[in-house]
């Protein structure tokens, strides 16, 4: 049997050392990943809302062509009110058959037609919501419904909250790492997680209103949420 040379051999022991030396805990980057929140309540600074017009007749024609006038007047008003043409899109626009009901026969002939068209209308200005509502029912639309207030610049709006929301992050991780004996380093990443901007939507009546229309915009409360690690080390 040929002996093993000396640096062979030692080698082959230091290898054989290391493989089977357990891992120490410094080995390894530690840190306490926190989550940290803030919250702001803003007033929305854009609504939104849909408005159509509905008309029936005996013929396609004559529903298409009532619609079209109807739905001309609620352009006109809007146009009227100050709302820029940018600020309103035809939303939906259809043409439809009546079904009526035959007793004797169980049959369903068409009776007529309805022709409706819709319009999504933007406002700028919140304070001026019922006055449009008004303006467009005054117009002749008779299907008022979706409304919904936003905030514009919610991310600027959020920029205080989110110092707030590290200083958050900050305290949990501080609490934690007392709790098991170890100081807070630097931070090693930061994230911010998604920001939802919530929205207040509601239905109105589709039928004409005799009296004004109350609005009450409210406020929106806006949320960020960050994601924080901190290297940690043991405590002094």
């Amino acid at each position: 049997m040929r002996l093993m040379k000396k640096p062979a051999l030692l080698a082959a022991v230091l290898a054989t050392t290391l493989l089977a030396a357990p891992a120490r805990a410094d080995d390894f980057p530690s840190a306490i990943s926190v989550s940290g929140e803030a919250m702001i309540s803003v007033a929305p600074d854009l609504a939104q809302i849909d408005a159509g017009v509905a008309s029936d007749a005996k013929t396609a024609k004559e529903a298409s062509d009532a619609n079209n006038a109807a739905m001309g007047k609620v352009l006109l008003a809007l146009k009227g009110a100050g709302i820029a043409e940018k600020d309103y899109q035809t939303s939906r626009l259809s043409l439809q058959p009546q079904y009526g009901q035959n007793k004797s026969t169980g049959a369903s002939p068409v009776v007529g037609f309805r022709a409706s068209n819709r319009v999504t209308v933007k406002i700028r200005d919140v304070t001026k919501v019922a006055g449009i509502i008004d303006t467009l029912v005054a117009a002749g639309a008779n299907d008022i419904g979706n409304i919904s207030f936003e905030v514009t610049q919610a991310s600027k709006l959020l920029d205080d909250a989110r110092e707030q929301a590290v200083a958050d992050a900050r305290r949990k991780a501080e609490i934690y790492a007392k709790a098991t004996g170890v100081t807070l380093g630097a931070p090693l990443s930061v994230t911010e997680g998604g920001a939802p901007v919530p929205l207040f939507k509601g239905r109105m009546a589709t039928a004409p209103m005799a009296a004004p229309a109350a609005v009450a915009p409210g406020e929106e409360t806006l949320t960020v949420t960050v994601n924080v690690s901190w290297a940690i080390k043991a405590a002094q």
